[in-house]
Protein backbone atom coordinates (compact mmCIF):
# COMPACT_ATOMS: atom_id res chain seq x y z
CA UNK A 1 0.00 0.00 0.00
CA UNK A 2 2.57 2.82 -1.18
CA UNK A 3 4.77 2.69 1.71
CA UNK A 4 1.60 2.70 4.02
CA UNK A 5 2.55 0.19 7.06
CA UNK A 6 5.84 1.43 7.07
CA UNK A 7 4.56 4.73 7.43
CA UNK A 8 1.80 3.78 9.99
CA UNK A 9 3.85 2.45 12.36
CA UNK A 10 6.61 4.69 12.03
CA UNK A 11 4.78 7.78 12.84
CA UNK A 12 1.54 6.98 14.59
CA UNK A 13 3.22 4.49 16.86
CA UNK A 14 0.20 1.97 16.09
CA UNK A 15 -1.49 -0.77 13.82
CA UNK A 16 -4.99 1.19 13.48
CA UNK A 17 -4.92 4.99 13.36
CA UNK A 18 -8.32 6.27 14.13
CA UNK A 19 -9.91 9.34 11.99
CA UNK A 20 -10.78 12.13 14.49
CA UNK A 21 -13.16 14.75 14.49
CA UNK A 22 -13.50 17.74 17.36
CA UNK A 23 -16.61 19.35 18.62
CA UNK A 24 -15.58 22.86 19.70
CA UNK A 25 -17.59 24.36 22.73
CA UNK A 26 -17.48 27.99 22.25
CA UNK A 27 -18.11 31.28 24.59
CA UNK A 28 -19.98 33.67 22.16
CA UNK A 29 -17.58 36.59 22.24
CA UNK A 30 -17.14 39.48 19.47
CA UNK A 31 -13.42 39.42 17.24
CA UNK A 32 -12.51 43.18 17.28
CA UNK A 33 -10.79 42.61 14.22
CA UNK A 34 -13.42 40.47 11.76
CA UNK A 35 -16.46 41.76 13.85
CA UNK A 36 -17.95 38.23 14.34
CA UNK A 37 -18.37 35.73 16.62
CA UNK A 38 -14.79 34.41 17.55
CA UNK A 39 -13.68 31.29 19.84
CA UNK A 40 -13.80 32.27 23.74
CA UNK A 41 -12.33 29.26 25.59
CA UNK A 42 -12.62 25.90 23.14
CA UNK A 43 -12.80 22.76 24.96
CA UNK A 44 -11.97 19.48 22.01
CA UNK A 45 -14.50 17.02 22.53
CA UNK A 46 -12.25 14.10 20.97
CA UNK A 47 -14.13 10.98 19.37
CA UNK A 48 -12.36 8.44 17.68
CA UNK A 49 -14.25 7.29 14.39
CA UNK A 50 -13.43 3.76 13.13
CA UNK A 51 -10.92 3.66 10.08
CA UNK A 52 -14.12 1.97 8.32
CA UNK A 53 -16.72 5.20 8.99
CA UNK A 54 -13.39 7.73 7.67
CA UNK A 55 -15.72 8.67 4.72
CA UNK A 56 -15.61 12.31 4.11
CA UNK A 57 -18.40 13.97 1.69
CA UNK A 58 -18.51 17.61 0.67
CA UNK A 59 -18.73 20.29 -1.79
CA UNK A 60 -17.40 23.40 -2.64
CA UNK A 61 -18.77 26.47 -3.83
CA UNK A 62 -16.97 30.07 -5.62
CA UNK A 63 -17.61 32.86 -3.17
CA UNK A 64 -17.73 36.52 -4.56
CA UNK A 65 -18.22 37.94 -0.93
CA UNK A 66 -17.39 36.35 1.85
CA UNK A 67 -18.58 39.13 4.42
CA UNK A 68 -22.59 38.03 2.93
CA UNK A 69 -21.71 34.60 3.19
CA UNK A 70 -20.36 34.55 6.77
CA UNK A 71 -23.57 36.23 7.67
CA UNK A 72 -25.58 33.78 6.26
CA UNK A 73 -23.90 31.07 7.72
CA UNK A 74 -24.34 32.86 11.05
CA UNK A 75 -27.86 32.98 10.48
CA UNK A 76 -28.04 29.29 10.85
CA UNK A 77 -27.21 29.29 14.30
CA UNK A 78 -23.78 28.10 13.05
CA UNK A 79 -21.09 28.63 15.84
CA UNK A 80 -17.84 30.16 14.59
CA UNK A 81 -14.88 27.84 15.68
CA UNK A 82 -12.00 30.40 14.83
CA UNK A 83 -9.89 31.82 11.73
CA UNK A 84 -6.31 30.16 11.41
CA UNK A 85 -3.56 30.42 8.40
CA UNK A 86 -2.26 26.61 7.10
CA UNK A 87 1.00 25.99 5.55
CA UNK A 88 0.43 22.21 3.75
CA UNK A 89 2.45 20.04 2.35
CA UNK A 90 2.02 17.48 0.09
CA UNK A 91 4.46 14.39 -0.43
CA UNK A 92 5.04 11.98 -3.21
CA UNK A 93 6.94 8.69 -3.45
CA UNK A 94 9.93 8.38 -5.60
CA UNK A 95 8.21 7.28 -8.48
CA UNK A 96 5.40 10.35 -7.88
CA UNK A 97 2.46 7.71 -8.65
CA UNK A 98 0.43 8.41 -5.40
CA UNK A 99 -1.26 11.35 -7.10
CA UNK A 100 -2.35 9.22 -10.05
CA UNK A 101 -3.94 6.73 -7.70
CA UNK A 102 -5.95 8.62 -6.10
CA UNK A 103 -3.66 9.45 -3.07
CA UNK A 104 -2.74 12.76 -1.09
CA UNK A 105 -0.25 12.35 1.58
CA UNK A 106 -0.13 15.58 3.55
CA UNK A 107 1.26 17.52 6.37
CA UNK A 108 -0.66 20.21 7.36
CA UNK A 109 0.42 23.12 10.21
CA UNK A 110 -2.65 25.93 11.58
CA UNK A 111 -3.37 26.27 15.29
CA UNK A 112 -2.38 22.45 15.18
CA UNK A 113 -0.06 19.86 13.81
CA UNK A 114 -1.58 17.34 11.51
CA UNK A 115 -0.95 14.06 9.22
CA UNK A 116 -3.23 13.28 6.49
CA UNK A 117 -3.81 10.30 4.69
CA UNK A 118 -6.30 10.33 1.98
CA UNK A 119 -7.49 8.40 -0.64
CA UNK A 120 -10.90 7.46 -3.18
CA UNK A 121 -13.66 5.83 -1.44
CA UNK A 122 -14.96 2.12 -1.82
CA UNK A 123 -16.74 2.27 -5.08
CA UNK A 124 -15.25 5.41 -6.62
CA UNK A 125 -16.82 8.83 -6.40
CA UNK A 126 -19.77 10.54 -7.44
CA UNK A 127 -21.76 12.77 -9.51
CA UNK A 128 -22.97 15.15 -6.90
CA UNK A 129 -21.06 14.98 -4.08
CA UNK A 130 -16.88 14.84 -3.36
CA UNK A 131 -16.26 11.72 -1.47
CA UNK A 132 -12.61 10.48 -0.03
CA UNK A 133 -11.54 8.12 2.62
CA UNK A 134 -9.48 9.98 5.46
CA UNK A 135 -6.93 9.06 7.87
CA UNK A 136 -5.67 11.82 9.89
CA UNK A 137 -3.74 12.65 13.38
CA UNK A 138 -2.44 14.96 15.13
CA UNK A 139 1.63 15.14 15.75
CA UNK A 140 3.39 17.24 18.27
CA UNK A 141 6.30 18.04 15.57
CA UNK A 142 6.30 19.70 12.09
CA UNK A 143 9.85 19.45 11.73
CA UNK A 144 10.56 16.00 12.93
CA UNK A 145 7.38 14.66 11.04
CA UNK A 146 8.91 15.68 7.89
CA UNK A 147 12.43 14.27 8.62
CA UNK A 148 10.17 10.84 9.20
CA UNK A 149 8.27 11.46 6.12
CA UNK A 150 11.47 11.90 3.92
CA UNK A 151 13.38 8.81 5.54
CA UNK A 152 10.85 6.45 5.03
CA UNK A 153 11.82 7.61 1.09
CA UNK A 154 8.83 10.22 0.44
CA UNK A 155 9.72 14.10 -0.63
CA UNK A 156 8.20 17.63 -0.25
CA UNK A 157 6.26 17.68 -3.59
CA UNK A 158 3.84 20.87 -3.31
CA UNK A 159 2.87 23.61 -0.56
CA UNK A 160 -0.08 25.02 -0.71
CA UNK A 161 -1.41 27.73 1.51
CA UNK A 162 -4.89 29.43 3.04
CA UNK A 163 -6.97 31.24 5.58
CA UNK A 164 -9.46 28.87 7.00
CA UNK A 165 -12.75 29.97 8.94
CA UNK A 166 -14.48 27.03 10.81
CA UNK A 167 -17.98 26.85 11.32
CA UNK A 168 -20.20 23.94 13.06
CA UNK A 169 -23.83 23.35 12.50
CA UNK A 170 -24.92 19.98 14.62
CA UNK A 171 -22.53 17.67 12.30
CA UNK A 172 -21.73 19.73 9.36
CA UNK A 173 -18.30 21.67 9.27
CA UNK A 174 -18.86 24.75 6.94
CA UNK A 175 -15.57 26.60 6.23
CA UNK A 176 -14.66 29.58 4.36
CA UNK A 177 -10.90 29.26 2.77
CA UNK A 178 -9.28 32.04 1.08
CA UNK A 179 -6.75 30.97 -0.97
CA UNK A 180 -4.25 33.02 -3.28
CA UNK A 181 -6.38 32.85 -6.19
CA UNK A 182 -9.94 33.31 -4.70
CA UNK A 183 -12.70 32.58 -1.59
CA UNK A 184 -14.72 29.60 -1.39
CA UNK A 185 -17.58 27.87 0.90
CA UNK A 186 -17.21 24.18 1.76
CA UNK A 187 -19.91 22.13 3.60
CA UNK A 188 -19.14 18.80 4.91
CA UNK A 189 -21.35 16.36 6.50
CA UNK A 190 -24.29 14.05 5.62
CA UNK A 191 -25.45 14.39 1.72
CA UNK A 192 -29.19 15.69 3.00
CA UNK A 193 -27.64 18.10 5.19
CA UNK A 194 -25.08 19.21 2.62
CA UNK A 195 -27.75 20.10 0.29
CA UNK A 196 -30.45 21.17 2.56
CA UNK A 197 -27.43 23.70 3.94
CA UNK A 198 -26.46 25.00 -0.05
CA UNK A 199 -30.04 25.84 -0.40
CA UNK A 200 -30.18 27.96 2.97
CA UNK A 201 -27.12 29.59 2.02
CA UNK A 202 -28.74 30.29 -1.23
CA UNK A 203 -26.06 28.30 -3.16
CA UNK A 204 -26.99 27.61 -6.59
CA UNK A 205 -26.33 23.61 -6.46
CA UNK A 206 -25.51 23.24 -10.23
CA UNK A 207 -22.76 25.58 -9.79
CA UNK A 208 -21.26 23.46 -6.92
CA UNK A 209 -17.73 22.56 -7.05
CA UNK A 210 -16.34 19.30 -6.48
CA UNK A 211 -12.71 19.32 -7.51
CA UNK A 212 -10.19 20.33 -4.65
CA UNK A 213 -7.66 23.79 -4.65
CA UNK A 214 -4.69 21.43 -6.10
CA UNK A 215 -6.77 20.60 -9.21
CA UNK A 216 -8.46 23.93 -9.63
CA UNK A 217 -5.01 25.40 -9.36
CA UNK A 218 -4.02 22.51 -11.83
CA UNK A 219 -6.48 24.53 -14.07
CA UNK A 220 -5.76 28.26 -13.42
CA UNK A 221 -1.51 27.00 -13.74
CA UNK A 222 -2.86 25.92 -17.34
CA UNK A 223 -4.68 28.67 -18.63
CA UNK A 224 -2.55 31.41 -16.90
CA UNK A 225 0.90 29.60 -17.80
CA UNK A 226 1.91 30.16 -14.50
CA UNK A 227 6.04 29.64 -14.15
CA UNK A 228 5.55 27.72 -10.01
CA UNK A 229 4.13 24.81 -8.42
CA UNK A 230 3.61 26.12 -4.87
CA UNK A 231 0.11 27.71 -4.02
CA UNK A 232 1.73 30.03 -1.63
CA UNK A 233 0.15 33.99 -1.15
CA UNK A 234 3.24 35.31 -2.21
CA UNK A 235 3.98 33.49 -5.15
CA UNK A 236 0.57 34.98 -6.31
CA UNK A 237 1.72 38.68 -5.50
CA UNK A 238 3.06 39.07 -9.19
CA UNK A 239 0.50 37.16 -10.94
CA UNK A 240 -3.11 38.03 -9.62
CA UNK A 241 -5.77 35.57 -11.03
CA UNK A 242 -9.68 36.63 -11.82
CA UNK A 243 -11.06 33.45 -10.56
CA UNK A 244 -14.14 34.15 -12.75
CA UNK A 245 -12.87 33.93 -15.57
CA UNK A 246 -12.44 30.04 -14.83
CA UNK A 247 -15.51 29.38 -12.88
CA UNK A 248 -17.33 27.68 -16.30
CA UNK A 249 -14.47 24.95 -16.15
CA UNK A 250 -14.89 24.12 -12.62
CA UNK A 251 -18.64 23.61 -13.15
CA UNK A 252 -18.52 21.22 -16.27
CA UNK A 253 -16.55 19.08 -14.40
CA UNK A 254 -19.76 18.37 -12.07
CA UNK A 255 -20.08 15.07 -14.00
CA UNK A 256 -19.66 11.45 -12.75
CA UNK A 257 -15.99 11.14 -11.35
CA UNK A 258 -14.84 7.74 -11.73
CA UNK A 259 -11.19 8.30 -10.46
CA UNK A 260 -10.59 11.09 -8.05
CA UNK A 261 -6.60 11.95 -8.99
CA UNK A 262 -6.70 14.41 -6.63
CA UNK A 263 -7.75 14.38 -2.62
Amino acid sequence: MVQYEELRKAVFGVDIVPCFRIHWQLSRSRDPEFGILAPGFCLPDTHAMPINDSIEIEVKFHVPDPGLMRDRILATGATFCGRHFETNIRFENKTRSLRDQGILLRLRKDNQIRLTFKSPPPGGGEKDFKMHRELEVQVDDFDTTVAILEGLGFQQEQTYEKWRETFHLGDTEILIDTMPYGKFLEIEGEKSSIRNLAKRLHMRWEERILLNYLEIFEIIRREEKLPFNDITFENFKGHPVDIRKYLHLLYRLNGPVPKQKFL
